[in-house]
C-alpha cells in the first residue's frame, strides 16, 4: 500500500499575534515576476547559474520540541489492587492517571527567504510543536526564529528572523506553470545538507493530502524527509512552490512529490503577516463535484463546474439568489474546474468583495452578484505557546476563536454568552495551571467585556501586568480565574 508522507521530519502548535484593526499593516516587500516561461527553447546543459542564484534563499530549519508531561493509559499492573497494596497509588492506580515526560525531540526541515527583512516561508508541519527554532543560511549564519503565523488548513507557516538584506527569492505566477515544465527542488533532505534535484511538473491541481485547502503541484524531482518547506523553482530560478509531501511505499522518494503552489502560499502568508490569521471568503453553499452521470442529468457538455447541493438559509449565496441545483461555471471571471477549485477561489476572495458568479440554471446561464462574507469560525491564536511571542503578552499558549453558531451547537453555549471560545491551552502553561480548558468561553479580561477573538488578543498583547483576571463561562458554571504568567510551568 502506498501513502502520503509529509516531507519534513518534525514540525509547532504556535499561536499568532493578531494586529489591532486600527493599525495599518506594513507592506510586505515581495518580488513577483509574472513573465511566463519561454517554451520554445533547448534543454540546458547546466543549471549551475540558476542554482547559484537560488540556493542562498533556501535555509535549514532546526526544530526543538521540549519535553512535556502527558497522561499515560492505565495498565493491568497499576490497576491491580494486589500491586497497589505494595506500591500504593504512586503510579496512578485507584482511578488516577499515570504521568510521564516525553523525550525532547529534534527535527530538521527547510524554508525559503521571501523578504530581505527576514520573513521565511515554510510548512506548518515543519514547525508544529516546536519550543525553539534555529535558522541556518547557506553561508553558515545562524539565527533564532519565531513563528509569525501558521495555517494547518493549507500547511503553510511563516517564521521571522531579526536580520536585514537577506537574499530573498523572486516569486513566479504558479498559475502559469504547465505540465512538462522543468523544475528544481532545493532543501535539506535527511539533514545531510542543502541538496538540489531536477525534474518536471507531472501534474497540477492535485488534492490528495486531506487538507482543507490544497491545490498541489506534482513533480518527479526527488523530495525526501527534510525537504519540507524548501523551494520548488522554475527554470529561471523563480519560486513556484513550497515542497510539502511525497507519495511513497518505502518512506523515500519514488518520483511523486507535492508542492504548495506559490499563488496559494503567498495569499496565506500575506494574511498571516498582516492580520495575524488567515481570512477566507465564504458563500454559504454546499457543493459537489460533477460526475459524468450528474453532468448528463444537468444537460452539461462536460464535467466542468461545481454543483450547488445546498444553500445555507440567510447566507451570502441565499441572499444573492443562488439556488440548489445551480451549476457554477465561472466565479469572478475565472472558469470553475470542479468543486475543489471552486472552494479555493472562494476562500481566496476578500470578505466584503462583491463578485459575479455565472451559473447554469434550467438550461440557461445567469450571472449573479454575491457579497462574500468571512468564513465563520476563523481561528485566532492569542499568543505563542513556543515561548517566541512578545514577553509582555499574557495568556501564553492559549488559542481562541469567535463564538459562532457551530461553536454554540457543539459546546452547548447559551445565546446570551458572548466572548471568545478557547480552542487550545498549552500543557504546563500558566493558563492550564489556573484551570482554563478548551471549550471554555472567556467573557471578560481584567474586568473588560469582550465580544470576540480580536478583543481577547488586543487585551492580552503588551500587558503591563503578568497577572490576568478572567471571567469564564463553562459547562460547570461561570467563574473567575487568575492567570499568573510569573508562575508558568
Amino acid at each position: 500500500m502506498g501513502g502520503s508522507i509529509l516531507a519534513g521530519t518534525y514540525a509547532v502548535v504556535l499561536t499568532v499575534h493578531a494586529s489591532d484593526q486600527g493599525t495599518k499593516a506594513k507592506p510586505i516587500d515581495l518580488v513577483i515576476d509574472h513573465r511566463p516561461l519561454e517554451h520554445d527553447v533547448k534543454m540546458a546543459t547546466s543549471f549551475a547559474p540558476i542554482v547559484k542564484k537560488v540556493v542562498p534563499s533556501v535555509v535549514k530549519v532546526e526544530v526543538t520540541i521540549a519535553s512535556k508531561e502527558v497522561d499515560a493509559a492505565p495498565d493491568a499492573m497499576t490497576d491491580n489492587p494486589f500491586f497497589r497494596q505494595f506500591f500504593g497509588n504512586q503510579y496512578g492506580g485507584g482511578g488516577g492517571h499515570r504521568k510521564y515526560m516525553t523525550p525532547t525531540e529534534h527535527g530538521v526541515g527547510s524554508g525559503v527567504i521571501v523578504t530581505k527583512d527576514g520573513y521565511i516561508l515554510t510548512n506548518n508541519h515543519v514547525v508544529d510543536g516546536a519550543s525553539e527554532l534555529k535558522i541556518t543560511l547557506n553561508d553558515g549564519r545562524e539565527f533564532k526564529a519565531k513563528v509569525v503565523g501558521r495555517d494547518p488548513k493549507s500547511d503553510v507557516a511563516v517564521v521571522k528572523v531579526d536580520a536585514q538584506d537577506l537574499p530573498a527569492i523572486a516569486f513566479a505566477d504558479s498559475g502559469q506553470s504547465e505540465v512538462g515544465d522543468v523544475v528544481l527542488a532545493i532543501g535539506n533532505p535527511f539533514a545531510i545538507g542543502q541538496t538540489v534535484t531536477m525534474g518536471i511538473i507531472s501534474a497540477t491541481g492535485r488534492a490528495s493530502m486531506g487538507l482543507d485547502y490544497e491545490d498541489f503541484i506534482q513533480t518527479d524531482a526527488a523530495i525526501n524527509p527534510g525537504n519540507s518547506g524548501g523551494a520548488l523553482v522554475d527554470a529561471e530560478g523563480r519560486l513556484i512552490g513550497i515542497n510539502t509531501a511525497i507519495y511513497s511505499r518505502s518512506g523515500g522518494n519514488q518520483g511523486i512529490g507535492f508542492a504548495i503552489p506559490t499563488d496559494l502560499a503567498r495569499g496565506v502568508m500575506v494574511s498571516l503577516i498582516e492580520h495575524g490569521k488567515v481570512t477566507r471568503g465564504y458563500l454559504g453553499v454546499r457543493i459537489q463535484t460533477l460526475t459524468p452521470l450528474l453532468a448528463k442529468e444537468f444537460n452539461l457538455k462536460d464535467n466542468q463546474g461545481a454543483l450547488v447541493g445546498e444553500v445555507e438559509p440567510n447566507g451570502p449565496a441565499d441572499k444573492a439568489g443562488l439556488k440548489t441545483g445551480d451549476v457554477v461555471l465561472e466565479y469572478n471571471g475565472r472558469k470553475v474546474k470542479d468543486s475543489q477549485h471552486f472552494r479555493l477561489v472562494v476562500a481566496e476572495t476578500a470578505p466584503g468583495d462583491r463578485v459575479p458568479v455565472e451559473v447554469l440554471r434550467d438550461g440557461s446561464t445567469k450571472t449573479i452578484e454575491v457579497k462574500v462574507k468571512e468564513l465563520p469560525g476563523t481561528e485566532e491564536l492569542a499568543s505563542d505557546s513556543s515561548g517566541h511571542s512578545d514577553a509582555s503578552d499574557t495568556l501564553q499558549g492559549v488559542g481562541v476563536s469567535d463564538v459562532d453558531d457551530q461553536a454554540r451547537q457543539q459546546l452547548s453555549i447559551p445565546e446570551n454568552v458572548k466572548g471568545a471560545v478557547v480552542t487550545e491551552v498549552a500543557p504546563n502553561s500558566a493558563s492550564a495551571e489556573a484551570g482554563l480548558k478548551a471549550g471554555d468561553v472567556i467573557t471578560e479580561i481584567n474586568h473588560h467585556r469582550i465580544a470576540g477573538a480580536n478583543d481577547a488578543v488586543r487585551l492580552t498583547e503588551h500587558a503591563k501586568d503578568k497577572t490576568t483576571l478572567l471571567h469564564v463561562w463553562s459547562k460547570d458554571g461561570s467563574h473567575y480565574l487568575v492567570v499568573d504568567e510569573n508562575k508558568a510551568g
